[in-house]
C-alpha cells in the first residue's frame, strides 16, 4: 500500500514541475495556477474511468488489456505500443534533464557519462524484484514531497517576514496579480501555458499499471486515485503560488528551475544545491517509472501476440527481464539528443512535446474504453463501487479538452514539431498492425472479439 500511494504521488509530481515550470510561468504568467488546476481536474476523471474498469475485472493487467477487450485487439496494440513509446520518449527527456543538472552540480562533466550511467543504474534497480522497484520509487517520491513542502514552508516564512530581494521586490501575495493581473499575456498566453504543463502530469496513470502487482487493488487503487485533487492543489498550485509571491513572475528565468531560484534568493545556497539533487532524483524517479511500466507493457503485449514471444518470459524472480533490457536500450537515444541540440532546455521542450501528444492519446483511449464499457457492460457499471462521477457526459468534456491541448501545442514552433513527428509514429504503428493482424493468433482474437460483441448485443436486445 505505501508503495502504491507514493507511486501515485510520484507520478503526479513529474520532472515537468521542477524543470519546466519556469518556462510555463514565462508563457502564462500567474494564470499558470489555473492551467495546472484545469489539467489536474480533467485527469482526475481519466483516473476514475481507468479505476472503475480495472476493478471491474481484476484479470486486466493494464489499460492496454482493457482497451483490447473493450475496443478490439487493434486498440490494445496501439495503446500498448504508444504507451511504450511515450515512456521511452519521457525517459529520454529525463536523461536530458539529469545530464543538465549533473553539469550544474559538477561543471565540466562530459554529458555522455550521466546519459550512459542512468539507464544502467535503473536497470540494476528493476532487475531484482518488483518490490525493489516499489521501494526505490517510494524513497524517490518521499524526496520530491519533502522538497516541495520545504519550498512552500520557506516561501511562507519569506512572505510573512516581507523578504526583500536584491532587486528591491518585496515578498507579498499581491505580486501574483499586481503586474498585469492574472492573465498578463491574455488568452493566448494562457493557452501557451498548457504546452509544458501537460507533461508535468505524464505518468499519473502509472498507478493503474502497478495495481496488477498489488495485494489489495480494491483498497489501494481508489485511495490513490481519490487523493489526486489534494496533490494537485498542494504540490502544483501551492508551490507555484509561493514561488510567484516571493519572486515577481517576470523575474523568473524560463531556462532554469524556479525551485532552485527561490532557495538561492533566500540565501540558502546549500538548500539550492540540495534542490538540484532533488530535481536530479525526480528525473531519475520518472525514468525509473518509465522502465518499470514499459517492461510490463511489452510483457503484456507479448502475452497477446503483439510483441515477440521472448518478451513474454519472466525471470526466476518474476521480472520480465527481456522486456526490461529492450526498453533500456532505447533510453540511450538521450545521448544523441544531448549532442544534437543547442541547449538542454531546448532538447527537453521538443522531447516533452512529443511525449505529451502520446500520453494524451493513451488517456483518450482510456476514456474511449470507458465509454465502450458503459455501453457494452452496463451491469458491471451498475455494480461498481468506484463509479466515475458524471460518467454519462464527463468523458466527452475531457476528450474535447484534449483536442484543445493539441491546438495549444500547435501555437509555438518548438512544440508544433510534436504534431509533425507523432503522426509518423502512428503510420509506422498502423503498418505494424496490418502485418501483425494476419497472424493466426490475432485472427483468432479478432473473431473472438466479434463473437463477444454479437453475444452482448443479443443479451442487450433480450433485456
Amino acid at each position: 500500500n505505501r508503495h502504491i500511494q507514493l507511486l501515485a504521488i510520484g507520478g503526479a509530481i513529474g520532472t515537468g514541475l521542477f524543470m519546466g515550470s519556469g518556462k510555463t510561468i514565462s508563457l502564462a504568467g500567474p494564470s499558470v495556477i489555473f492551467v495546472y488546476m484545469i489539467i489536474g481536474f480533467m485527469l482526475f476523471f481519466v483516473m476514475r474511468a481507468m479505476g472503475e474498469i480495472l476493478l471491474s475485472n481484476l484479470e486486466y493487467r493494464s489499460f492496454s488489456d482493457f482497451a483490447g477487450d473493450l475496443l478490439g485487439p487493434w486498440a490494445g496494440f496501439f495503446t500498448g505500443w504508444s504507451y511504450w513509446f511515450f515512456w521511452v520518449v519521457t525517459g529520454v527527456a529525463d536523461i536530458v534533464a539529469i545530464a543538465g543538472y549533473v553539469d550544474i552540480l559538477a561543471p565540466g562533466t562530459p554529458l555522455w557519462i550521466p546519459a550512459l550511467a542512468t539507464p544502467v543504474v535503473l536497470l540494476l534497480l528493476n532487475l531484482p524484484t518488483v518490490k525493489a522497484f516499489g521501494e526505490a520509487e517510494f524513497w524517490f517520491a518521499i524526496i520530491k514531497v519533502v522538497a516541495i513542502l520545504a519550498l512552500i514552508g520557506t516561501g511562507i516564512v519569506m512572505i510573512a517576514t516581507r523578504f526583500t530581494s536584491p532587486g528591491g521586490s518585496v515578498a507579498d501575495l499581491a505580486n501574483i496579480w499586481n503586474d498585469g493581473g492574472m492573465f498578463p499575456h491574455g488568452l493566448f498566453g494562457f493557452i501557451l501555458g498548457f504546452q509544458i504543463a501537460i507533461f508535468a502530469f505524464a505518468g499519473i496513470e502509472l498507478v493503474g499499471t502497478a495495481a496488477a502487482e498489488t495485494k489489495d487493488p480494491e483498497k489501494t487503487l481508489p485511495r490513490a486515485v481519490n487523493s489526486i485533487p489534494i496533490r494537485v492543489l498542494l504540490f502544483y498550485v501551492g508551490a507555484l503560488t509561493v514561488i510567484m509571491a516571493v519572486n515577481p513572475w517576470r523575474t523568473i528565468d524560463a531556462a532554469n528551475s524556479p525551485f532552485i531560484g527561490m532557495f538561492t534568493l533566500a540565501g540558502l545556497g546549500v538548500a539550492a544545491v540540495v534542490v538540484n539533487l532533488v530535481v536530479l532524483t525526480s528525473a531519475a524517479s520518472s525514468a525509473n517509472s518509465g522502465i518499470y511500466s514499459t517492461s510490463r507493457m511489452v510483457y503484456g503485449l507479448a502475452q497477446d501476440g503483439n510483441a515477440p514471444t521472448s518478451f513474454g518470459k519472466l525471470s526466476p524472480r518474476k521480472v520480465p527481464q527481456n522486456a526490461l533490457l529492450f526498453s533500456c536500450i532505447f533510453l540511450l537515444a538521450g545521448l544523441i539528443l544531448l549532442y544534437s541540440g543547442d541547449s538542454v532546455i531546448g532538447a527537453f521542450t521538443v522531447v516533452t512535446s512529443v511525449a505529451s501528444v502520446l500520453t494524451m492519446f493513451v488517456w483518450s483511449m482510456i476514456l474511449l474504453s470507458y465509454l465502450a464499457f458503459r455501453r457494452r457492460r452496463p451491469e458491471l457499471h451498475e455494480r461498481s463501487t468506484f463509479k466515475m462521477p458524471g460518467s454519462a457526459f464527463i468523458p466527452y468534456v475531457v476528450l474535447a479538452f484534449f483536442l484543445f491541448m493539441l491546438f495549444a501545442l500547435a501555437q509555438a514552433e518548438d512544440t508544433r514539431l510534436a504534431l509533425v513527428v507523432t503522426p509518423l509514429w502512428f503510420i509506422l504503428l498502423g503498418a505494424a498492425w496490418y502485418l501483425n493482424r494476419r497472424t493466426p493468433l490475432q485472427q483468432a482474437r479478432i473473431e473472438e472479439h466479434k463473437a463477444t460483441l454479437r453475444s452482448e448485443r443479443s443479451a442487450a436486445a433480450a433485456r
